[in-house]
C-alpha cells in the first residue's frame, strides 16, 4: 500500500480544477466537493465551463503518467449547428489553433458524430433552446490537452462548442456519475495506452 489516495469525480459546470486561489475572489473550487487530503492534485484540468471526468491523486507519478500523450482523453461536445463530414475530417486531421499567442496545428485525433445524441442532465446554466437553431453532439478523442483545445478545434472547423463533457480518460469512464459526485478508489486503472 503506497499510502497515496485517488479519486474519480464528475466536475460540475462552473468549478475551477484547483483547490485554492491566489486571490480572494469567490469562485467554486474542487475542495467544496469533498474532504480531500493535503497534497491532492487534479490530473490535468477542465476549464470552468467544462464538465465531466476529472481524476484526483496525491501521487505525482500517477498524475504525470496519465497526463502523458500515451493516454487518450475522450470528450463529448455539443456544437452550434449540424457538423458536416468535411468539418469532422478537418478536426481528425488537425486544425490550426492559437495557443499562448502562437499558431499550432493539432495532432491527428479521433472524431465522430454522436447519433443518437447522448442524454445528460441539463446544465445548471441553461445553454440555449432550439429556437436558436439546431445543435449536434460529437465525440473527440485526444492524446494532448492544451488550454481549451477542443473548443478551439471545433470553432476552427466552423462549429463552436456550446457544452463540453469529458467522458473517458484511458480505461476510466465517467459512466453514470452525477455532477458533483466523488468516488474514492484504491488505484486509478487507466492503462489504455495508444501507439
Amino acid at each position: 500500500m503506497s499510502g497515496h489516495r485517488h479519486f474519480i469525480i464528475h466536475k460540475p459546470f462552473g468549478y475551477l480544477s484547483q483547490f485554492k486561489l491566489e486571490d480572494n475572489r469567490k469562485k467554486k473550487l474542487l475542495g467544496e466537493l469533498g474532504d480531500f487530503p493535503n497534497g491532492t492534485m487534479s490530473i490535468g484540468r477542465l476549464d470552468k465551463d467544462s464538465e465531466g471526468l476529472l481524476l484526483l491523486t496525491t501521487d505525482g507519478k500517477v498524475s504525470y503518467a496519465i497526463c502523458s500523450s500515451k493516454v487518450e482523453k475522450e470528450y463529448y461536445a455539443q456544437l452550434d449547428g449540424i457538423i458536416t463530414e468535411e468539418a469532422i475530417e478537418q478536426i481528425r486531421n488537425g486544425v490550426e489553433i492559437g495557443f499562448e499567442g502562437v499558431k499550432y496545428i493539432t495532432k491527428q485525433c479521433k472524431a465522430s458524430l454522436l447519433d443518437p445524441k447522448p442524454t445528460f442532465l441539463p446544465r445548471i446554466k441553461k445553454i440555449r433552446d432550439d429556437r436558436h437553431g439546431p445543435t449536434c453532439w460529437v465525440s473527440i478523442t485526444l492524446t494532448e490537452g492544451k488550454f481549451r483545445q477542443v473548443r478551439k478545434m471545433t470553432a476552427a472547423a466552423g462549429f463552436p462548442t456550446l457544452r463540453l463533457i469529458r467522458v473517458r480518460i484511458g480505461n476510466i469512464p465517467l459512466g453514470d456519475m452525477e455532477a458533483g459526485a466523488v468516488k474514492e478508489v484504491s488505484t486509478l486503472e487507466y492503462h489504455q495506452e495508444v501507439e
